[in-house]
């Protein structure tokens, strides 16, 4: 059986004291693949330095999250958008909107996500969207800036069985992590009706843990936590699961033989 975990930040400070410990332990139980979300431009050389380290292992995106926005966003982005100029990144990510901690840069995410969305459309590469308290409005800007090429996953997805039904329209997968597992989180309801072959796995590590180790640092290893809950709602088997979660990951990524 292998997973793949589609968002983890395995390069952040929480994993400084264990980090190859933690992706070999991943990596023995079969979560074999690690798709690295970018945050900002500090954010970058950790990034790549993992990915240096397990180049078989942990595969980069390239992005500017929405809580990172502020005054200087060109500037930032400006830096962003020269690395694809560098290497190779298998997404446009982590990008997106965000109201939840603050709408005072509120145009200027919409801005760098409109523009993040049009480095993806030029270059052909998924996008993976960061969309806290802003469904409606990520809908619409994806809805507005259609195209063939226009893909990706909404990471960690929160939203309800209508917002769910519409990502799954245009074509986008839903990624699923630690809150599927919550009591009370509601994502379950959310994805009733959505076919298996429309989700994806994730961790958000190290945030947001799945039960039993929610609270804890969350790792990649989890990921079996949210697979065999996954597999429960779904009514199938944990293999089946990882086998139709894994194909939509690599699909999406590019990653098919």
């Amino acid at each position: 059986m292998q997973l793949v975990d589609t968002h983890t930040h395995l390069y952040a400070s929480e994993f400084n004291e264990d980090r190859n410990a933690v992706i070999e332990k991943a990596i023995q139980n079969g979560i074999n693949q690690f798709f690295l979300p970018n945050i900002d431009i500090h954010s970058i050389q950790p990034m790549l330095d993992l990915c240096w380290s397990f180049p078989n292992h942990c595969f980069p995106m390239m992005g500017l999250h929405p809580c990172s926005v502020d005054q200087h966003v060109e500037a930032h982005l400006f830096q962003i958008q020269k690395w694809f100029k560098k290497r190779k990144f298998y997404a446009v990510g982590e990008i997106g909107l965000d109201y939840y901690w603050s709408t005072e840069f509120k145009a200027e995410q919409i801005r760098a996500f409109r523009m993040q969305i049009q480095w993806a459309i030029q270059q052909d590469l998924p996008i993976v969207i960061h969309s806290r308290n802003s469904n409606e409005d990520v809908i619409a800007i994806l809805k507005d800036m259609k195209h063939p090429r226009l893909r990706g996953i909404f990471h960690c997805f929160g939203g309800d069985a209508a917002q769910a039904a519409a990502v799954v329209d245009m074509g986008f997968m839903l990624g699923i992590g630690g809150v599927i597992t919550f009591k009370n989180g509601g994502l379950d309801k959310a994805i009733e009706d959505i076919p298996l072959t429309h989700l994806v796995l994730e961790t958000d590590a190290p945030y947001l843990a799945p039960v039993p180790h929610r609270g804890k640092r969350n790792e990649s290893f989890y990921i079996l936590e949210v697979a065999r809950k996954l597999a429960e709602l779904k009514k199938v088997g944990l293999n089946q699961l990882a086998e139709i979660t894994t194909h939509n990951a690599q699909k999406v990524f590019g990653m098919l033989p």
